[in-house]
């Protein structure tokens, strides 16, 4: 039987690995993967929609999809999680000695509507009653001048968003003590170069594993995407699709479970796996859509909070009916 021939485009996460060297399919599908950074698939899918299956920004997705103009059409195979406490750098010489202390500052952003900025906002006004309002918000490239958003925004009133000229970068200017702050999902150059240029959070993890416990929120940043004309031809496909990078996932969890030999290179993954588990569950990094219920309800509230989309949007809106109700052996 003839099998559809489908290209693949994210990062060779060990999430996915499985994927990529064959070992787990994607039922009724030949699958040519290309692996990539984030950045560059999200580049390819949303300004050319060049691959039938890709990684996609959460937040990005979720602006098209408001518009009715998204491209793809979700599965809830979340690839990129990532507590966001570590992404906020401060100038320590600005007087922020903690998140309140932004107020009234200047914070830069790549892009403001990036999923990990998505979540920091929404985590300081949740947790600390600082809103976006309270911030004057410079976007650009981080190490690079000229960077386009990927998508356009309509801010509420209040909000102040400028782009920086093309010649200059966000690390350049933090650097320079021309902006008090950044939230950015990658590493500024200037950090760790610049003895006044910090994390705002410098023991991030216990303020994360303090955040999880509090709320049991473990942020998601990208989802799957499978071309929508694909899905309308292949009604099949969400399914076979999610059931593949399910599978990927739990050919991860039992190699970072493997004691005798390590899979990854470090000293002690197995007690980090362990550790994992034993502060938010067996399955740590859940993929579906009742699983992450209240992953999704925040970041559809926290979207519609800053503007980012026009309506409050629901899981329904998000992700192909048929990955629902998986069935069960």
């Amino acid at each position: 039987m003839a099998r559809l021939t489908l290209s693949l485009s994210c990062v060779d996460y060990d999430r996915t690995r499985a994927i990529f060297e064959e070992k787990v399919r994607v039922e009724g599908c030949e699958i040519v993967g290309t692996p990539m950074s984030p950045e560059e698939a999200f580049h390819r899918a949303f300004k050319f929609q060049e691959f039938d299956i890709t990684e996609l920004s959460m937040s990005s997705y979720m602006n098209l999809v408001a518009k009715d103009e998204a491209p793809y059409v979700g599965i809830p195979a979340f690839l990129s999680r990532m507590f966001r406490h570590s992404s906020i750098y401060i100038r320590t010489d600005k007087g922020i000695d903690g998140p309140e202390g932004l107020k009234g500052k200047v914070v830069g952003v790549p892009e403001y509507q990036m999923t990990a900025a998505l979540w920091v906002r929404g985590m300081l006004q949740d947790e600390y009653d600082v809103t976006p309002a309270d911030m004057r918000w410079r976007d650009g490239g981080l190490e690079q001048g000229g960077k386009i958003p990927n998508v356009s925004l309509n801010l509420p009133d209040g909000v102040e968003l400028e782009t920086i000229p093309t010649d200059r970068t966000l690390s350049d200017m933090l650097d320079k003590g021309e902006i008090d702050a950044l939230m950015s999902a990658r590493a500024p150059s200037c950090f760790g170069r610049n003895d006044k240029v910090a994390r705002l959070f410098p023991d991030y993890r216990a303020a994360e594993e303090a955040y999880y416990r509090k709320t049991g929120v473990f942020p998601i940043m990208h989802l799957v995407g499978i071309r929508r004309s694909l899905v309308e031809a292949h009604p099949w496909l969400p399914v076979n699709a999610l059931n593949a990078f399910i599978e990927a996932k739990e050919v991860c969890y039992r190699n970072l479970a493997k004691v005798g030999h390590l899979f990854t290179t470090l000293p002690w993954p197995v007690d980090e796996y362990e550790a994992a588990k034993a502060l938010m569950g067996e399955d740590y990094w859940p993929y579906g859509v009742a699983a992450n219920s209240a992953e999704i309800e925040a970041m559809t509230r926290y979207s519609y909070e800053q503007g980012l989309t026009a309506r409050k949007l629901s899981a329904e809106d998000l992700f192909a009916a048929s990955t629902f109700k998986l069935a069960k052996v």
